[in-house]
């Protein structure tokens, strides 16, 4: 038995799979190994397995044995395994060190790098796995890696026309699983003379 995985969210209590066995007598049922941390309890006449306390995705996945055991003779049984797997969920957004930064840029350069914008996220895997965009700000003279953060100029500028100071908003965002979470930063960068 295989059944889907549950979150790590998941409370005690919670319906895993249903064990059943073909025979023509009633059966007991019962967790015979693989069960030594206590996740899982099953009801012995209704194969129903539940979960039995937290879960800590470190343990899993978790594969135990189910015994189905004839109600009238104990000596005829047949197991059958279990593998259960936990979903880290997507606790954390990523954050930015700050949520405002001002940097300033020369005049008349070519398209350059002005910052790299790094964030963080307390996740692991996929779901601390971070890309970057431009969500608003003038997208036709600036452009950031996806990749990296780095925020560069697509044009170049001069001081003596308007404006003189420009704010994009970039975004760091999750590859989570089941929602992706986002964090954001506004950067201000001024034209220098």
């Amino acid at each position: 038995y295989q059944p889907p995985p549950l979150s790590e969210k998941t409370l005690p209590d919670a319906f895993v799979v249903q064990i059943s066995a073909l025979y023509k007598v009633p059966v007991i049922y019962s967790i015979v190994s693989g069960n030594e941390k206590g996740y899982f309890i099953i009801d012995s006449y209704s194969g129903i397995v539940r979960t039995k306390k937290n879960l800590n995705l470190e343990d899993f996945p978790v594969l135990f044995n189910v015994q189905a055991t004839d109600s009238s003779n104990p000596s005829i049984f047949n197991q059958v395994s279990v593998r259960v797997e936990v979903i880290d969920e997507n606790d954390f957004p990523p954050v930015f060190p700050s949520s405002l930064l001002e940097e300033r840029l020369e005049e008349n350069l070519p398209p350059t790098q002005i910052v790299q914008l790094k964030a963080q996220d307390n996740d692991t895997g996929r779901n601390g796995f971070l890309t970057y965009g431009i969500l608003g700000g003038d997208k036709l003279k600036f452009r950031i890696d996806e990749a990296t953060g780095i925020l560069y100029s697509t044009a170049s500028f001069d001081y003596e026309e308007e404006p003189r100071e420009y704010q994009v908003v970039i975004y760091a965002e999750d590859d989570g699983i089941p929602e992706k979470k986002r964090g954001y930063c506004t950067v201000v960068i001024k034209i220098v003379d």
